[in-house]
């Protein structure tokens, strides 16, 4: 399936594009037994960055330059278009029979291709699914020259909680990714705008603002995920992560809490912050206060894991999360 959107800025001239065809054959999943190993320093640590909102949007291209600039070795692998709502669909990439959003790429494009002056910017005609295989498989064995150390996904244009979940191409390319082997976190945030990334430069616009604030808080949470050398997540884990509208917070007041995907009155959590019952993330991102989320969940089915799984990432976050009131 396609969405329609307008078609905003025409980036490139369509001659001068020389968007390349990858012709690796894609590698099959990574050995994996149990935990992710990993070596604790941020700049070895290799990333695939995807989304489902496109490659072309202003959110992703502000994490791209971001974890660049951070140390992170970096490709983006993304749908050419907006994909928002697929899920876990999948299907095999062909050649465009429409423009790439914002007129990035045009009508005849191959399936997949890269920006110009930057081979790590890369589009993939299908699914987020199929995106983040790409990444994993074909273009971080070639660029990073290994396959890579985490999946960053999103940061998604609006909250990705409870059952819209199974929804989310956001989260969707995040489960994909821990089920190959790839230790991966959902990004999701209130308040963004499907916008082009050229309109980046423009620090006064709302848009920019808010991929600014989402891109800090992401990267806080990275570090500390990261921060030391154990191994990142347990096998077919994965985080989701929602964040607060900007009108009132930003990345200095936030506070991220541990919560569930799922609201229960009976489910038996880790204890913390004197109860054995998690918040449900739709009940915090929705509070008033500045508050996001940090759910852990199962990549196969999507749902909550149990209290001894939601224990061992509770310890790695522990010193940059706060207690949840009403």
């Amino acid at each position: 399936m396609r969405y329609s959107h307008s078609l905003v800025a025409l980036l490139c001239v369509p001659s001068a594009l020389g968007l390349a065809i990858e012709a690796d054959h894609h590698e099959g999943p990574r050995p994996f037994s149990g935990f992710n190993a990993f070596n604790g320093k941020k700049s070895a640590t290799k990333v695939v960055l995807t989304n489902d909102d496109g490659w072309a949007v202003s959110q992703i291209r502000s994490e791209y330059y971001a974890l660049k600039k951070a140390g992170y070795e970096v490709v983006l692998s993304a749908p050419s278009e907006n994909m928002s709502g697929t899920g876990s669909s999948s299907a095999t990439p062909g050649v465009l029979t429409q423009p790439c959003e914002f007129n990035t790429c045009p009508i005849g494009s191959p399936a997949e291709g890269h920006e110009p002056s930057d081979p790590y910017i890369n589009y993939v005609n299908s699914y987020p699914v199929d995106s983040v295989r790409y990444g994993i498989n074909t273009l971080s064995p070639k660029l990073l020259k290994s396959k890579p150390d985490l999946v960053f996904s999103g940061t998604n244009m609006g909250n990705n909680i409870g059952f819209y979940v199974l929804y989310s191409g956001t989260v969707g390319a995040a489960s994909e990714a821990a089920i190959e082997g790839i230790p991966s976190i959902a990004f999701s945030g209130n308040s963004s705008a499907q916008v082009s990334y050229t309109t980046l430069s423009n620090h006064t616009l709302q848009s920019t603002i808010d991929a600014e604030i989402y891109t800090k808080l992401s990267l806080k949470f990275l570090d500390q995920l990261l921060d030391n050398p154990s191994p990142i997540l347990p096998r077919n884990i994965s985080l989701n992560v929602n964040y607060p509208a900007t009108a009132h917070c930003n990345a200095e007041n936030t506070k991220f809490v541990f919560t569930r995907v799922y609201a229960s009155t009976n489910a038996t959590d880790v204890h913390t912050c004197g109860s054995s019952i998690l918040p449900d993330e739709t009940t915090v991102v929705f509070s008033p206060g500045c508050f996001a989320t940090v759910s852990v969940f199962d990549a196969t089915t999507k749902n909550d894991v149990n209290a001894s799984t939601q224990a061992w990432v509770l310890k790695k976050l522990q010193p940059m999360l706060s207690c949840f009131k009403l």
